[in-house]
């Protein structure tokens, strides 16, 4: 099973999710992709062993995941403040993989029906649909 996790600005959100990853299905193979080094950085500092930066990174990495992480932004262009390019959006839109999206707001993107959760519950409901997923 291949997992991809991809985030941008900061990296806050990939490196706890990087963490918890790894915490829980140490025997899973991820790879952490970040809009930018920072991001990249982050997800590295979150245990990440397998790391890149940019959008053919992204480009790549998304054809071979099984499942794709991360906030509700890498499936839209321009958004996370215009770190996605819309080749990165396409690329991870279109990828055969199962995606995760995390619903950020920070995108400007809501979806009705879902209520705002601390990252903690997120990041939980994450691990918890990996889980169903890889059984």
């Amino acid at each position: 099973m291949k997992i991809l996790l991809i985030d941008g600005q900061g990296g806050k959100i990939g490196k706890e999710l990087a963490e918890s990853i790894i915490g829980r299905f140490p025997e899973i193979e991820l790879t952490c992709v970040g809009t930018n080094t920072i991001a990249t950085s982050s997800m590295i500092k979150g245990g990440a062993k397998n790391a890149a930066t940019g959008e053919n990174a992204i480009v790549v990495c998304s054809r071979n995941a099984d499942i794709i992480i991360g906030p509700i932004g890498i499936i839209c262009a321009d958004s996370l403040l215009g770190e996605i390019t819309p080749k990165m959006a396409l690329a991870v839109a279109q990828s055969e993989a199962t995606k995760i999206l995390l619903p950020m707001t920070k995108c400007n993107i809501m979806i009705a029906g879902i209520k705002s959760q601390p990252m903690s519950a997120l990041i939980e409901d994450t691990l918890n649909k990996i889980e169903e997923l890889i059984k």
